[in-house]
This record gives structure tokens, sequence and C-alpha cells, in this order.
């Protein structure tokens, strides 16, 4: 049984890869500086449930030693430095405008063996302590899908949910409760 699941995930993982290679899409430069921009185009994937997504893939991105050595992460020019990405009250949905460096952090990812993460899944305080770990799960797992996808190895990605136990800010409205609803990823070596 467990060999039958992980053949149908190798052949969904090889037949979305197929089908972003095979893709025609036109592809447009975002934040182009210095030789370091991204270039994205959209592409459709199948996810894990059966629904399709569409994924930007992030061509063009020169790496540099920088990156590759880790020193990427603090560089604001750099897709690898953005590591909070936010949601929308009660989704887990990943934002469209953050689909695109979540596959550059991928792409790193597979190039560099060594890497892994662990994805924090976060929520507000709104709801029971069970349903917000749940939910922080939830966005977690959709950050890790998104990675494995675009060319994370799945014992790269560990994924936690913390809930609302570990607010990024204090307060009770919602200049606060969307600063927690996020997913955070902290780079370690294997």
């Amino acid at each position: 049984m467990a060999h039958t699941v992980r053949a149908r995930w190798f052949l969904l993982l090889v037949l979305s890869a197929i089908l972003m290679v095979g893709c025609s899409t036109e592809q447009t430069t975002e934040g182009a500086s210095a030789g370091n921009g991204t270039a994205s185009a959209s592409s459709t994937g199948t996810l894990g449930d059966g629904n399709t997504l569409a994924v930007p893939l992030v061509s063009g991105h020169e790496y540099s030693p920088e990156d590759r050595m880790g020193g990427g992460f603090d560089n604001p020019a750099s897709p690898l430095s953005k590591r909070v990405f936010y949601f929308d009250y009660d989704k887990s949905d990943v934002r469209a405008e953050d689909r695109a460096i979540l596959v550059a952090h991928a792409q790193y990812l597979a190039n560099n063996k060594a890497m892994s993460v662990t994805v924090e899944g976060h929520t507000d305080e709104r709801g029971t302590r069970e349903y917000n770990l749940a939910l922080g799960e939830h966005r977690a797992q959709s950050v890790r899908q998104l990675l494995q996808i675009s060319g994370a190895a799945p014992n790269q990605v560990e994924v936690v949910s913390y809930g609302q136990e570990r607010p990024a800010a204090v307060g009770h409205d919602e200049s606060a409760w969307k600063l927690n609803r996020r997913v955070e990823i902290i780079y370690r070596r294997q």
C-alpha cells in the first residue's frame, strides 16, 4: 500500500514537472535590479488533494555565492530574504503574490541538499486552541506542498503548527491579527 502511494506521488510529481516544462508561457520580469531580477511565468500544477493550482515558475534568478552559502537570506534583492508569508482570515491558501517567492525557496532547496526548512504555521487569537492548531497546520502544509511540487525534497521540509501560541504582534484588533496569520520558513543545515 505504501509503495502504491509513493508511486502515485512520484508519478504526480513527474507529470507536474513535464507539464511545467512543456507549457508555453509568456515571461515577465518583476523587480529586476542589477541582473538579480526574478522572471515569473504561470504554469498549472496538480496538488495532492486533486485541486489544480497555477504555480508561478521562477527562472532567471541567478543565485549568488552568498545565496548558496546562506548570506543571500539577508540580501533584500534576493527572493530568499522573504521568509514570512501572510494569510487571509480563516484561510490556508497561499496568496498568489507569494507563490513565486516560495518557488525560489524550493529551487534553492533543490540545489542545496544539505539545507532543510521548518515551516511554522501560525494563527491569530480568534478561535479555540484546537481549531487554531489545525488551521496553522493547514497553512504550513499548503506551503510545504508548494515547496515540494516546485522541487524541494520531502526530507527537506518539516511542518509544525503553533496556532495562536507564538504571536508576532500583541493586540486584539485587525492590525495585530493580520501579522499573526502567517507561515514562517526557518532554514537549517541537515
